[in-house]
């Protein structure tokens, strides 16, 4: 039986860990052929881990080189791009604005905003020339809602939530579907304990303030990029999924103190 990506070809950035190795997995499961980008280097890791249908490929994602590059390997390597998942991200620092430095603000919003952006510009012009494609950008719930102390990586999760909207609009009629899914709390990448527990400890305290009463997993966000790349969802763009337990629906009327956010990064890729 043919998977729900059989023989498309997919590229994740973000690839090494977390959220952007559990899509590799899920993908290569769907029958996808992969190249997995990161910048740590733990993407040759993950592919090799996986076979012959995958290629790692180093890629800082605000390089406008490097992305280029990582284009040209799922062109040259497998004829054409099907899929991207612009996925890597990172929080920066948690602190009110008026602390916040501009090199803070260059940092976080070259990786989350200009990242996407390239990701997206190359990856269309790819997709272009192949008839179409499906972009999915992963954004956060910070982009959606206020997260007290989380000006500068919201600012720019917001951003790509409205590049995600446009290009949707943009190109429509180019057979080319564009969403994001924005994770809440996430029991991955940026918070500590999640290093070496690869699902949260029964004693691990759920977060306050989400409706469903977990931590979302890594597996959670695989899901819902496999529904968004896969034909299933033809007749979708231009959406920005929460994948976050309701917590952007619970708690959109609650103001600036949102419970058990103000203290920690909980959704790195």
């Amino acid at each position: 039986m043919a998977g729900r990506l059989q023989d498309k070809v997919c590229v994740i950035t973000g690839a090494g860990s977390g959220m952007g190795r559990a899509m590799a997995q899920l993908f290569h499961a769907e029958g996808a052929k992969l190249v997995l980008a990161d910048i740590s280097g733990m993407q040759d890791e993950v592919a090799a881990s996986l076979g012959a249908d995958a290629v790692g490929v180093h890629c800082d994602v605000s390089s406008e080189a490097d992305v280029q590059a990582m284009i040209a390997v799922a062109e040259n390597t497998f004829g054409r791009l099907d899929v991207l998942c612009n996925n890597a991200g990172f929080g920066g620092p948690m602190a009110p604005l008026h602390t916040q430095t501009s090199e803070t603000w260059d940092k976080v919003h070259a990786t989350n905003i200009k990242g996407a952006f390239l990701g997206m510009k190359y990856g269309i012009i790819s997709m272009l020339k192949s008839g179409g494609g499906a972009i999915v950008n992963t954004t956060s719930a910070s982009g959606v809602v206020g997260w007290k102390h989380h000006s500068v990586y919201g600012a720019a999760k917001a951003g790509v939530n409205q590049l995600t909207k446009t290009a949707a609009l943009d190109y429509s009629d180019k057979n080319i579907r564009v969403n994001a899914i924005a994770p809440g709390t996430m029991w991955t990448g940026l918070v500590e304990a999640s290093q070496t527990h690869a699902e949260p400890p029964a004693e691990y305290p759920v977060l306050a303030g989400i409706p469903m009463g977990r931590w979302g997993l890594a597996r959670d966000i695989a899901n819902a990029a496999l529904y968004l790349a896969s034909d299933e969802a033809a007749y979708v763009t231009g959406v920005v999924l929460p994948v976050d337990g309701g917590y952007c629906i619970g708690f959109s009327g609650m103001g600036a103190e949102r419970p058990g956010i103000a203290s920690v990064n909980t959704d790195g890729t």
